[in-house]
């Protein structure tokens, strides 16, 4: 069997070449006539695994090296029966690091005590749970809104989002980009959101690589201008 593998992907090389014949390629290098006659494919965000890529082709697993998979189309791979994982919480311990070190900077900075303020963390999965943990560890109150754990979970530990806005010094987003459905995320940060929070927010926005949709980059300036948000630290970019 062939496997394709991005080449910027770390610590996989010669981990797969005893059990098959290895391509290693740059993700904007893997296109259909590469994968014609591959069986599988390793990647990140930078490869595109849709129809165009993959019709015709003998891929039957995809595996992606990231938390996001917004750029495999799930919906073909079911229809033609191609296998495919991603990576949850590959990256969680970094960012449960970075924020741990954004957060004491910025409390510098602004010259406030972490100690009393109110976190609140939207997604709270892999990477949400190790932000509240730091949040604990820093002395702040921690308000959590994940509507498919409540749901699975229960009530008790969750609140509303609009109460995370109307109560939290600090919001944090770690949340997948879901473009429609009940946890619709895409522009999840609109005109709305800003409107109903709590006036000198922080906004402390990390969001998976490519899940940028989260947040309406159009309005971010406007608003803050308005004073309804204090600060914000942006850990990726927007995608969409």
């Amino acid at each position: 069997m062939k496997i394709i593998i991005d080449d910027k992907i770390p610590y996989i090389k010669g981990a797969l070449e005893p059990f098959a014949e290895v391509v290693y390629l740059p993700g904007s290098k893997t296109t259909p006539e590469v994968v014609k006659d591959a069986g599988a494919l390793i990647t990140r965000t930078r490869t595109k695994c849709n129809r165009e890529l993959l019709e015709g082709s003998g891929v039957k697993f995809i595996a992606t090296a990231t938390i996001g998979f917004d750029h495999i189309d799930t919906e073909y791979c079911s229809e033609t029966g191609i296998e495919w994982t991603n990576a949850p919480g590959c990256n969680s311990g970094s960012v449960e690091q970075y924020i741990a070190s954004a957060l004491a900077v910025l409390s510098q900075k602004r010259h406030f005590a972490l100690s009393g303020k109110t976190l609140g963390i939207v997604g709270a999965g892999n990477v949400g749970k190790k932000v509240a943990r730091i949040a604990g560890a820093y002395g702040m109150k921690v308000l959590l809104n994940d509507p498919p754990r409540e749901r699975a979970e229960g009530k008790s530990n969750f609140v509303s989002l609009d109460e995370i806005l109307a109560q939290s010094d600090i919001i944090t987003l770690h949340v997948p980009l879901n473009m429609a459905g009940e946890d619709k995320t895409f522009h999840l940060a609109d005109d709305a959101f800003f409107a109903k929070a709590k006036k000198k927010t922080i906004r402390h926005q990390l969001v998976p690589w490519r899940s940028g949709g989260n947040r309406s980059t159009e309005k971010r300036v406007e608003i803050r201008s308005t004073g309804r948000c204090g600060y914000r630290l942006l850990g990726k970019r927007t995608g969409y």
